[in-house]
Order: structure tokens, then C-alpha cells, then sequence
């Protein structure tokens, strides 16, 4: 037997048997993942991770008023702490609130570069991760369509 080859109503991919199209797809899409997480820009998704990581609002602060966000992030800190007194030309846009909670999240206008950096740089970083789910599940769907049948086969 090859490495990908029909079996009945079932499959057989990398050394395993008798596998239904779900079964297959699943073994497509680990495999497609541990491709993407081997290959060389593996460092570009462990500083996204480190990213969004750095954006958690886990430091205490104080001085914040009642109704704003507790906390500040290691992000948001290290900005400040490097890039204080530096004001833009123009006023740009930050997200804040809490990405478990998208309709929690607002928009806030900024003209300091501390404030923009230290909250774009887990935006940044959730864009990338999302970018690379992307590319995993269509790579993997691609990989998929291409072994099975066309009754199996997504889309």
C-alpha cells in the first residue's frame, strides 16, 4: 500500500487503516499543523504568541479611575517606560477590552505613541495566529479534497 490510498469506504493515510473521511481529515489537519510549526518561521509565530501573552491585563496599577479597565499589560508597561513624552501628529485608533469577549471591545483614539504601541502589539499578534489558522485549515482542506473521494471531499 501506498501512503494514501482507499480502502473500501475508508482510507488508509500514514501507516493507519480503515480510517472514515473524518477520521482522515483529522490526521490531514495534525499533520498540516505540525508541518506549519516545524518549518523555518517558527519564530514568527512564538513572538505572536509572546505578543498577545504581553498584551494580558495582569499588572496592577494604580491611580485608574472606577469605570476603566483594571490592570494594565507588560506590553502597555514596557511602551510607556521607553516611549514616554512622544505624541503623533494625529490621533489613531487602539482597541481595548477583552478578545474572549469581542462585544466588550471599543475603539479608543490616542495620539501617544506609548499608548499605540503597547496596545496594537497584541492586535498584531492575534492577526498573526489568525493567519496561520487560516493557512493550516486550508492547506489542510486542500490536502484533504486532493486524497478523498469526491462524495468526502469539503466544499
Amino acid at each position: 500500500m501506498d501512503t494514501v490510498e482507499e480502502l473500501g469506504n475508508t482510507y488508509y493515510y500514514s501507516n493507519m487503516m480503515n480510517l472514515p473521511a473524518n477520521e482522515l481529515f483529522y490526521w490531514i489537519m495534525l499533520d498540516v499543523t505540525v508541518e506549519h510549526f516545524t518549518s523555518s518561521d517558527v519564530a514568527v509565530d512564538v513572538l505572536a504568541a509572546a505578543a498577545v501573552y504581553s498584551g494580558r491585563n495582569n499588572m496592577t496599577v494604580s491611580g485608574k479611575l472606577a469605570n476603566a479597565t483594571p490592570g494594565t499589560s507588560r506590553a502597555s508597561l514596557t511602551a510607556r517606560r521607553h516611549l514616554k513624552g512622544y505624541r503623533l501628529p494625529i490621533r489613531l485608533p487602539t482597541l481595548i477590552g477583552d478578545i474572549t469577549r469581542p462585544h466588550k471591545i471599543k475603539t479608543i483614539m490616542t495620539d501617544r505613541l506609548a499608548t499605540f504601541v503597547g496596545r496594537t502589539i497584541p492586535v498584531v499578534g492575534w492577526i498573526i495566529l489568525a493567519v496561520d489558522v487560516s493557512r493550516i485549515a486550508g492547506k489542510a482542506v486542500s490536502r484533504y479534497n486532493t486524497i478523498a473521494r469526491k462524495e468526502d471531499r469539503i466544499w
